[in-house]
């Protein structure tokens, strides 16, 4: 079935907010940040909560177009650009599982051939010479190549080699085409806690994971919960692929939405939401425009995949270098030091 874009030819955004709640129950947990906790914040409305950021709601959308036992793209995306990584002859990241997709170290400084990703970007680019940065038209046709998602969630390349060399002194950016996040309205705290129990030892050494360990915890309740979507369709059409390629992007933003609202929506164990109503999920703007069925959407994107086939590659490069703790020499939990995403923005901490 072909899907009838033509709506969202004379607007710029194309914007949904869907009403969710709570699977069971009332409460909720929401996403938390180093030394902050919950992110609450007043509004002329009244107090609101950041139930789940952009970062986080990137990576989710992300993550519903992997296939898990098969160590790629889910089927019906077959044939979209991205990077493979292998480690000692197995399969070992990808730029559709990494945060930061093609800036991961793992992908810029994985060998092919005789150079690695960061060289092949960088000559592509013109990106180690003096010099303004390539045009808006170039970085995307390169990042097309190479790794879709970078078009559809952004892409910061600041990756460097040495002290001198740089992609562009990492000027080369792209803001997300696609952006969400979760947001509560007429929320108030729902306190609770527990204790680990330790039934052998109650009074060891709590330290090192012995004794009982009481905890304090925050959930929420809240009048409205939204889910917030906004797909910048100027930009995608600013990057100037052609119509193929805009008509690929605007199908895969979508078809992420619809995967994200028609899965499961568990962000935590405590943080399990459902569509509030059921029914066409209706745009804010433009009015009357309504979300495709999921499909629908599947059964459009293998033709527009294929149209733009000559512009993409799957590309596969090796990470054997030695995985070296921090300069503290103990490393860190991945929870436990925010990255920094394609905006500049620190990721959230995970439960």
């Amino acid at each position: 079935m072909s899907i009838d874009l033509e709506p969202l030819a004379k607007t710029t955004r194309l914007l949904f907010s869907v009403e969710l709640t709570p699977i069971q129950g009332e409460r909720f947990q929401p996403t938390g940040f180093p030394s902050l906790g919950a992110a609450t914040y007043q509004t002329r409305d009244g107090l609101r909560l950041l139930v789940e950021s952009a970062q986080s709601m990137a990576n989710r959308m992300e993550t519903t177009c992997w296939d898990q036992k098969r160590n790629a793209p889910i089927a019906i995306l077959e044939g979209i650009s991205h990077v493979t990584v292998r480690r000692k002859g197995e399969f070992f990241t990808d730029t559709m599982l990494e945060a930061h997709r093609l800036n991961s170290p793992y992908v810029m400084f994985g060998k092919m051939d005789r150079s690695t990703l960061f060289e092949q970007l960088g000559s592509s680019l013109n990106a180690f010479e003096v010099g303004p940065t390539p045009s808006r038209n170039k970085v995307a046709e390169v990042l097309l190549k190479w790794d879709i998602g970078s078009l559809v969630h952004g892409a910061f390349l600041s990756a460097k080699k040495g002290k001198e060399k740089t992609l562009a002194g990492g000027r080369l950016r792209l803001p997300r085409a696609v952006s969400a996040f979760v947001e509560a309205a007429g929320v108030r705290v729902a306190a609770s806690g527990g204790v680990k129990n330790d039934h052998v030892n109650p009074s060891g050494d709590t330290k090192s994971g012995y004794g009982n360990v009481p905890f304090a915890r925050d959930e929420f309740t809240a009048e409205s919960i939204l889910l917030h979507v906004n797909l910048d369709l100027a930009q995608i059409r600013g990057y100037g692929l052609g119509e193929n390629a805009e008509r690929l992007l605007m199908l895969l933003a979508l078809h992420r939405v619809r995967n994200l609202i028609d899965g499961d929506m568990r962000f935590r164990t405590a943080c399990d939401f459902k569509i509030k109503t059921g029914g066409p999920v209706k745009a804010a703007r433009p009015d009357g425009f309504i979300l495709p069925a999921l499909r629908d959407l599947e059964a459009a994107l293998p033709a527009a995949i294929s149209a733009c086939q000559s512009q993409m590659a799957h590309t596969t490069v090796s990470y054997d270098d030695v995985l070296k703790k921090g300069k503290d020499g103990k490393g860190k939990k991945d929870d436990d030091t925010p990255e920094v995403d394609e905006d500049g923005d620190p990721e959230e901490s995970g439960e």
